[in-house]
């Protein structure tokens, strides 16, 4: 195979982790016992909030009157994009039943879980979106209790426009809280009564690593890291949309990978060219992220085939995957590991993150090698039953019983047996195991 690294990254997502892991193994323990005493500490020490911790309805309400016209039917547009595609995806997930045997039938139901804990960031940015992704997507599936917290702003409470989005999208109850704090009420269903079947949503490091450690004791949307970008381009591709794109995720923080690989080495040089000016025309904040994430965690890779673009894009397994190339069907059917695909320069990331449709709320950390993202089979357990008449336990009961002698299980065997001999009897079976 022939790779070369044009520029390699110097960290990695597991950069700093360990420090992490104890700060909120400890942030959770203290909560776990204190409970809302305690997440009322670290809100008024952390997000600098002593107002009250559950949103009311007249909250809520006096936040959608502060949401200008333009902005409500930004997010009723997108909201209209994520419902119709989360139904499309429910309409899809069936229950089903066959007959195994004459007498045995058996089968799987999906069924909602009773209580979502949705977190949306708003720390550095205002998430409206990940609060339309995770909240429309759960009431879809059919979510009992949705439960969504959100880190307040001193003064202010939950960002006008991301509350407006919750009420919207069917939030049943919705906690200012950020952080550590907020994922550990959400779990323990600390003020709601309602503790979380499963946890989704993004969030920075000390989030992720909090749903990490709960995750067992509750479900999770799945172990997420910083964003990441993967830009697949041959020599067909635009080097100023590609570069684009790249800054475009880079923005998120100081640790979001940015990733090129391609077949071009002179595409490959123009985009490494361009990023230094595209990030700096940035306003500060986001420059400074960019700027670090893409010096620490950027890499290109140039490859010699598309062959070998599929292979190292599937090692990565990255969150984003955009793809500028010619014949976009033979990528389609050829790449495998990605959170969200984007195929060809007329979609980008930042379309999925906000409004096109499927979720984007996805793997990182190479996570997308056995997940996709949030979607409404999130949501559900499919979950099976079975029901069997007295006339088929002739043949599963006798079965059921040698096999469990031969596991060594006589107590299961013998739940066999007594069935067999109070609806067959006098009949002789062998219930031996064999030798």
């Amino acid at each position: 195979m022939t790779i070369e690294y044009l520029k390699r990254a110097t960290k990695t997502a597991a950069t700093d982790e360990a420090d992490v892991r104890a700060i909120v193994q400890e942030m959770l323990s203290e909560i776990e016992a204190g409970g809302e005493e305690k997440v009322a500490e670290y809100a008024a020490k952390l997000d600098k909030w002593e107002d009250e911790i559950v949103v009311s309805a007249e909250d809520r309400a006096a936040a959608a009157a502060k949401v200008p016209q333009k902005l409500k039917d930004d997010i009723a547009f997108s909201h209209d994009k994520v419902r119709r595609f989360a139904e499309a995806q429910r309409a899809a997930i069936r229950d089903t039943e066959i007959e195994l045997a004459p007498g045995l039938v058996a089968g799987h139901r999906n069924i909602p879980m009773m209580a979502a804990g949705c977190y949306v960031p708003g720390g550095r940015y205002n998430h409206v979106a990940s609060a339309i992704m995770s909240v429309t997507t759960a009431k879809v599936a059919g979510v009992d209790n949705v439960i969504a917290c959100s880190p307040p702003r001193p003064g202010i409470g939950v960002n006008p426009g991301v509350l407006y989005a919750l009420d919207l999208c069917g939030a049943d109850t919705v906690l200012a809280l950020g952080g550590v704090q907020g994922i550990a009420a959400l779990a323990f269903g600390l003020y709601t009564g309602h503790p979380a079947d499963i946890l989704v949503g993004p969030g920075n490091q000390f989030v992720a690593e909090a749903k990490r450690i709960l995750y067992g004791r509750v479900g999770i949307d799945m172990f997420a890291g910083p964003s990441e970008i993967l830009v697949i381009a041959d020599e067909t591709a635009d080097p100023e949309i590609v570069a684009a794109d790249l800054v475009g995720q880079a923005e998120h923080g100081y640790n979001s990978p940015a990733w090129l690989i391609t077949t071009s080495r002179d595409l490959a040089e123009k985009v490494m060219e361009m990023m230094p000016a595209l990030i700096a025309d940035l306003p500060e904040v986001n420059a400074k992220n960019a700027e670090a994430a893409w010096d620490s965690y950027g890499e290109v890779v140039l490859v010699g085939s598309r062959e070998e673009a599929v292979k190292v894009s599937d090692d990565y397994a990255s969150e984003h995957l955009e793809v500028h190339c010619a014949d976009l069907d033979w990528w389609l059917a050829h790449l495998r590991n990605y959170g969200s695909l984007f195929l060809g320069e007329e979609t980008t990331v930042a379309f999925g993150d906000k409004t096109s449709g499927p979720n984007h709320i996805l793997p990182t950390k190479g996570a997308a090698r056995y997940t996709g993202g949030l979607s409404v089979g999130k949501f559900l357990k499919t979950v099976t039953w079975q029901r069997m008449s007295r006339e088929a336990n002739r043949e599963i009961g006798a079965v059921a019983a040698r096999i469990s002698r031969l596991e060594g299980m006589e107590g299961h065997a013998r739940t066999s047996d007594i069935r067999l001999a109070k609806w067959f009897p006098g009949e002789n079976f062998d219930l031996d195991a064999a030798e």
